[in-house]
C-alpha cells in the first residue's frame, strides 16, 4: 500500500482523505511525528495548496498531498476565499463565523446568495513532480445554520438539489458529491498514472 503524507491535522479532514482514498496509507502530521507551521501564504487555493506540500516532502521526502479549502460567496467578492480558515481569526468558533455570514447577506434573496465550496489539492511526489487539481460544490447561503454532520462552513451552504444544507448529508452522500471528495478522485486519478 502507498504511503502518503497528508500535510494537515485537521482531524475531520484526515478522516475525509482516509475515507475517499482507501487504497492508500495516508498519514497525518500528527501521526508521522511532524511538529511544523507552514505559513500559508499565497493568494489561491492552489497556491497554498502547494506551499503546503512542497515544505513537507521536502521535510519528509515522501509524497505529500496537501488540500487548501475554503468558502467563497459571489455577493461578498468571493470572501471569505483563502481566509475561510482565518476568517474573524483561527480562535473563533465556525458557530459565530456561520452566524456572521448570514448576517452578512440579510435581505440577500435566491441567486444572489450564490456560494461555493473550493477545494484545491496538491501531490509533491519526491522526484519533484507536482499534481494539483481543483473541484467546487455549488450551493446557496443558507438563512440559518443547519444540519449535525460535517464542519467549518458545512452548516451554512443550502444544496438545491438536496434540499439541505451540506451538514445535513450522510458522510458517504457529501464525500461522493462534495469539493473535496471531486478533488481527491482527481487526484486519485493521477496517483494511478504515477504508480
Amino acid at each position: 500500500m502507498k504511503k502518503i503524507i497528508l500535510a494537515s491535522n485537521n482531524k475531520n479532514k484526515v478522516i475525509e482523505v482516509k475515507d475517499i482514498l482507501k487504497d492508500y496509507e495516508i498519514v497525518s502530521l500528527k501521526e508521522a511525528g511532524i511538529d511544523v507551521d507552514v505559513e500559508e501564504n499565497g493568494t489561491t487555493f492552489e497556491e497554498n495548496a502547494l506551499i503546503k506540500a512542497r515544505a513537507i516532502a521536502k521535510l519528509t521526502g515522501e509524497i505529500t498531498m496537501a488540500d487548501d479549502s475554503g468558502l467563497e460567496i459571489d455577493y461578498l467578492n468571493k470572501a471569505p476565499g483563502v481566509y475561510s480558515a482565518r476568517f474573524m481569526g483561527h480562535d473563533t468558533s465556525y458557530d459565530i463565523k456561520n452566524r456572521a455570514l448570514i448576517e452578512k447577506l440579510e435581505g440577500v434573496e435566491g441567486q444572489d446568495r450564490s456560494c461555493r465550496f473550493v477545494c484545491a489539492i496538491a501531490v509533491v511526489f519526491p522526484d519533484g513532480r507536482e499534481v494539483v487539481k481543483r473541484a467546487t460544490m455549488e450551493g446557496l447561503l443558507a438563512k440559518e445554520i443547519s444540519g449535525e454532520n460535517g464542519f467549518g462552513y458545512d452548516p451554512i451552504v443550502y444544496l438545491p438539489e438536496y434540499k439541505m444544507t451540506s451538514a445535513s448529508l450522510s458522510p458517504e452522500e457529501k464525500n461522493k458529491i462534495s469539493h473535496r471528495g471531486k478533488a481527491l478522485r482527481l487526484i486519485k486519478g493521477e496517483l494511478e498514472k504515477n504508480a
